[in-house]
Parts: C-alpha cells; sequence; structure tokens
C-alpha cells in the first residue's frame, strides 16, 4: 500500500509563560479539574521559564527522522501535531488533506498500549479527521514498540551511562519508571478477554528486556506522575516513597530510568530531576537519571523501520511474545471494547 506522509503525533507542551494555563486546560478539558489544581501544576512550568522541552525534543526527533528516511531513499514528508498545545492535530490534518495528503501513517510517541498510551491517539486521529470532513487523509497509526531492540538497546545504553556516572563501587540501584494510571484504567487495558493490565506488563516487560540489555542484576519497577483526587487508587509505589524505602534498606544510590517515556518533558524533569534527585540528596543517596531515547540515532532508525513495516513489508522485530501491535495486528484499529477508559471522579467529587 502506498503512502504519502508521516505524521508525528504527539502530547504537546507550552512553550511560554503565557501558553501554560491554557495548555493545562487543554490537557484537563472534560474532566472537572479545580482550578486550584491547575495552579498548582502550572507553578512545576513556571519552574523552567513556562516551557516544556517537548515539543523542542519532538521538532529535533523528527528532523533525526526526515535525515534517516532521506538516507534510505523513502520519500515521506514528515508532518507534526500535537493533543494537547500547537501544533494542534487537526491544524496538521487540514494542512496535510490542502497538500495532497490522501494516505499517511501516524507515529504516536508512545511505546505502550493502555488508554492514554495508545487508545487516546485513535481517538485524536479519528477527531482530527472529523474535524476536517470529507476528504481528510486515511491515517494509519503504526505499532507499539515497547519491545523492539532498537528501542530497548538505546534505553539499556542510557542505562549503563548512568550508572558509569555514579561509578561501579557505589551498588546503584536500578529503578524503572512510567507514568502511574489509576488502578482500574490498567485494569481495563488491553482488549476484552485478555485478562488487562496491558500497560503495566508491557513496562514490566520493557524493564526487563532493558536490565538484561544493560547487565543490571536486581532492579526495580516504579512509578510516578500521579495526579486525581486521593481515593482513588493509582499504581505505585510512587518514586519518591520508593526511595525511601530503598534508604532505609541501606542502598546507597539509585540510577532511574524513565522507560515509559520517549522524550523528556515537563513530568520527566519535575518528578526525577527535581522531586526524585531533590529527595535522594536529602537522604545522601547517590542518583543518576538515565536519558530518554528519542535523542539516540537508534530512535529515528525505529521510526523509520516502523514505517517500512508498512511500505515495504519488513518484519516486525520484537523481543517479547505480546503481539506485534501490542493489542492487535499491525496497523489495524483497536478491538471493539479495548482499553476502554475508566470515568475518573474528580477532586471535587
Amino acid at each position: 500500500m502506498n503512502y504519502d506522509a508521516l505524521l508525528w503525533l504527539s502530547f504537546g507542551g507550552p512553550e511560554g509563560p503565557d501558553d501554560v494555563m491554557p495548555f493545562l486546560e487543554n490537557v484537563t478539558r472534560g474532566r472537572g479539574v479545580p482550578r486550584e489544581r491547575l495552579e498548582e501544576v502550572a507553578e512545576h512550568y513556571r519552574h523552567f521559564g513556562g516551557v516544556s522541552p517537548i515539543n523542542r525534543l519532538n521538532r529535533e526527533a523528527i528532523a533525526a527522522v526526515e535525515k534517516e528516511l532521506a538516507a534510505q531513499g523513502i520519500a515521506l514528508p514528515v508532518y507534526f501535531g500535537n493533543r494537547n498545545w500547537e501544533p494542534m492535530v487537526e491544524d496538521t490534518v487540514a494542512r496535510m488533506a490542502a497538500d495532497g495528503v490522501r494516505r499517511a501513517l501516524v507515529f504516536p510517541t508512545s511505546a505502550y498500549g493502555g488508554y492514554s498510551a495508545c487508545r487516546q491517539y485513535d481517538e485524536d486521529i479519528e477527531r482530527a479527521r472529523a474535524a476536517h470532513g470529507e476528504g481528510a487523509p486515511e491515517l494509519v497509526k503504526l505499532r507499539q514498540f515497547f519491545d523492539h531492540p532498537l528501542f530497548v538497546g538505546a534505553v539499556a545504553d542510557a542505562v549503563r551511562a548512568a550508572h558509569a556516572e555514579l561509578g561501579q563501587d557505589t551498588g546503584a540501584r536500578t529503578v524503572f519508571t512510567a507514568h502511574s494510571v489509576p488502578t482500574s484504567a490498567d485494569a481495563a487495558s488491553g482488549p476484552p478477554g485478555s485478562g488487562g493490565h496491558r500497560y503495566s506488563r508491557q513496562v514490566a516487560e520493557a524493564a526487563r528486556l532493558v536490565a538484561a540489555g544493560a547487565g543490571v542484576d536486581g532492579y526495580d519497577v516504579v512509578w510516578q506522575s500521579r495526579s486525581g483526587p486521593p481515593q482513588v487508587p493509582w499504581l505505585e509505589p510512587d518514586i519518591v516513597d520508593h526511595i525511601d524505602a530503598l534508604h532505609a534498606d541501606g542502598v546507597r544510590a539509585v540510577v532511574v530510568c524513565p522507560v515509559g517515556f520517549v522524550s523528556d518533558h515537563l513530568e520527566v524533569i519535575w518528578d526525577l530531576d527535581n522531586e526524585a534527585a531533590d529527595r535522594a540528596r536529602e537522604l545522601g543517596m547517590g542518583f543518576a537519571r538515565a536519558a530518554t531515547p528519542n535523542g539516540d540515532p537508534r530512535f529515528a532508525e525505529l521510526v523509520v523501520e516502523l514505517v517500512t513495516e508498512h511500505t515495504a513489508g519488513a518484519p516486525a522485530r520484537k523481543l517479547s511474545d505480546f503481539p506485534a501491535a501490542g493489542c492487535t495486528v499491525n496497523g489495524a484499529p483497536c478491538a471493539v471494547g479495548c482499553c476502554e477508559p475508566v470515568r475518573r471522579p474528580s477532586r471535587a467529587g
């Protein structure tokens, strides 16, 4: 099948102080989040001048992918669209249609399954196509890649580099983190009848593969960036709580790897580089954070390889027994009832 373009689809982030509150209102639209909670989160962004690094890093990654496409003789223009901030995906899809794009592949900047990590990107695609109406291009989402050897290799090398930063005699414990979700959302992740927990199982498998690739014997999988009312259970333990527990057990240093994220953004640099790092310092523990993979040359190679699975019938390389697309066949829409969104009560409720 022929394709006319590649759409890079991401979360988005503010690029200046005036963007912060409108961005957060976009992120939380329809969820009834109180204004005071938005102000709390806004302070995290203002700590960094109101700028999240995610848009800049996405543009850099897109440039690397464009270079890799050209090197492989693949003539696909790359478009950039976001869910929550400019360039909004609805505007990008309209521009694609105006440029004559009729069928495009979509790379979502998430390696995993689950509602927020996967299905919500399908909803972004459908919303953008519906906003354009008749003549909107067909959009085919690329598969999940948490177990792709290029992803695993890049993250494993980042873990090794973080251990080298601390020194081999520190006995540093490796801790893998991913964005927490409500336990009910994790239980609903995956197609009906699959047993659920697809998101947390994939994160655990990615951590296992990366640890093996990095030569790490002992490691932990923990969570970060939870939000919402305290009465709603989320995946635990939290990274800061876990650092406390490791300290109580006599661990002298930690290497933290945000295996659930493909690039830095506010939640990585605030929750890990600030809160977790500060807590480790307070406890007198060594701390190093592994880099996210999208700056690694293998990340661009990975994206292009996922493209060639569709354009040239390249085999789907993977290191686990999970299905090639995480839930369904490569490029197919989610199964009916797959990763159903779970209604979350507001903090005011």
